[in-house]
């Protein structure tokens, strides 16, 4: 353990940069891994359609899980085991909070096979002060390394969780449901100075999919989405007295190229995260 501890801090010691994306690592290292991973042999062998979301407890309960099983029923991990790329540019996302809901659900990145629970906050259930207007939530075989110093974005860290999606077509989905999207532009969210992007994104099943492919056809053909989406992440911290986010790269979306930068780079970071070189602190990797 000594051998690879000393090797992950030599890693976290290097200077990177990916295709644009500023990154810099640093020493700031999480502390020890609390689950081993298991080998991810089924990985690309699952077929993201046969992926449901089965139900654990009651709904806005302390117990209440929603883990996703594969055609023989098996569990997956939401964030593990579905697979990043559905092929021709268009990426898994796997929804967490529907859209018009309140409820802040997320993907358990500390629990075996990372079920989708709802946030707590000193024992209680944390709500969104408003509803979302939008399906919300994550880019599987993503991860947000938080000893990566983004220059691009006031070298700020990443916030140690899977990569956010924003989807803003007309179907409000489901908990738990694996959808096929494009990206179409990229947030980035500073919050408490943590890098935490928001990718904006569509499903491939909208009417309106074929019609948007960048960060201009959104405003084309969604208009003031983009405006909302930053106002909303921006403020919903406020009614509780909190300060509001601020977004880096001149508060504006960025183009779809940089978005798929964002993934990639994040993709990348999963991969060293899961082959342990880089210290999972406690993050689940079962």
């Amino acid at each position: 353990m000594a051998t690879a501890a000393t090797a992950s801090a030599t890693a976290a010691t290097r200077f990177t940069r990916l295709a644009g994306v500023g990154l810099r690592r640093t020493t700031r290292l999480p502390t020890a891994v609390r689950f081993q991973r298991r080998v991810l042999t089924t990985t690309a062998l699952l077929r993201a359609a046969e992926l449901r979301p089965k139900e654990q407890g009651l709904p806005e309960t302390l117990d209440y899980r929603v883990f996703l099983v594969d055609g023989g029923g098996r569990k997956v991990s939401p964030w593990h085991d579905v697979p990043l790329r559905a092929g021709d540019g268009v990426f898994h996302f796997v929804v967490e909070i529907p859209k018009e809901s309140s409820a802040k659900m997320e993907v358990a990145t500390d629990e075996s096979f990372t079920p989708i629970k709802q946030d707590t906050k000193k024992g209680n259930l944390r709500y969104y002060p408003y509803n979302i207007n939008w399906n919300y939530g994550l880019f599987p075989q993503t991860w947000e390394d938080p000893t990566l110093a983004n220059t691009d974005v006031e070298g700020a860290f990443g916030d140690n969780d899977p990569v956010d999606v924003v989807e803003i077509g007309e179907r409000r989905a489901d908990i738990g449901d694996v959808l096929k999207v494009k990206p179409l532009a990229a947030l980035a969210m500073i919050d408490e100075g943590e890098l935490d992007w928001k990718i904006v994104a569509i499903s491939m099943d909208d009417p309106k999919a074929s019609l948007v492919n960048d960060v201009d056809d959104v405003e084309k053909h969604f208009p003031g989405t983009l405006t909302a989406i930053r106002d909303w992440f921006r403020d919903y911290k406020i009614p509780d007295g909190k300060p509001a986010n601020r977004f880096g790269l001149g508060n504006k979306p960025t183009s779809k190229e940089y978005a798929l930068k964002v993934i990639e780079e994040t993709n990348e970071s999963w991969e060293k995260l899961v082959k342990r070189n880089i210290p999972a602190g406690e993050l689940s990797l079962a």
